[in-house]
């Protein structure tokens, strides 16, 4: 008699085609990795300047060297990463029904830390075209996100007709600027609203 196979029960037959494999979700220990890397950085950079070891960051992050050229290919992408992540943080506060000053003084607030961050390393950003590039996409991101709620002001009267979204971004920068960590947050809000009336005076239908 012929020998024949039983087929436990389990088992499949390997001649039979295999159902696809649903694609593996990112993992997350990979994604705390690359958040403890960035948060590294922005204490590193405000600490010690743009030209802090590479090392160093990884050590603070509790990640080898080679993790971190996973992640960033140098760091001037990891400063414009830095960054990215600061826009994207913006996205929940910019409301076009809002007063556009009150948008404005929530920005600064939010990202007053980052704000210092840019004035401390934007000079060392480095000539790489590609991160040249990715920089300035930064900045069309934020005129993006920032162009429903200026359209919004400007029609209830709240900014000129020529007042565009990049003007906005330079207020914040400006009056961020002058936000600095040893004032008190009483002297912060005190500088904040001297800084925001000067800048709306000019923003402002004439």
């Amino acid at each position: 008699a012929g020998r024949f196979r039983h087929a436990s029960p389990g088992m499949t037959d390997p001649a039979a085609p295999r159902a696809p494999r649903a694609p593996r979700a990112p993992r997350q220990d990979a994604q705390r990795r690359r958040q403890a890397l960035l948060a590294a950085a922005a204490d590193a950079f405000r600490a010690e300047g743009y030209g802090v070891r590479l090392e160093s960051i990884a050590e603070k992050a509790g990640v080898g060297r080679a993790t971190l050229y996973r992640n960033f290919k140098d760091r001037g992408a990891l400063a414009i990463a830095i960054f990215a992540a600061e826009v994207e943080a913006l996205v929940g506060m910019i409301d076009p029904a809002a007063p556009i000053r009150e948008t404005v003084a929530a920005m600064i607030r939010q990202g007053a830390s980052a704000l210092t961050l840019f004035a401390r390393i934007a000079a060392d950003l480095g000539e790489d075209e590609a991160n040249i590039i990715a920089f300035r996409a930064l900045g069309d991101r934020l005129d993006a996100l920032l162009t429903p709620a200026v359209d919004a002001a400007r029609a209830r009267g709240e900014l000129g007709a020529d007042t565009t979204a990049h003007h906005i971004v330079l207020t914040v920068r400006m009056a961020g600027g002058l936000l600095l960590p040893h004032m008190t947050r009483d002297e912060q809000v005190d500088c904040l609203s001297e800084a925001l009336d000067l800048l709306f005076s000019g923003l402002r239908p004439r």
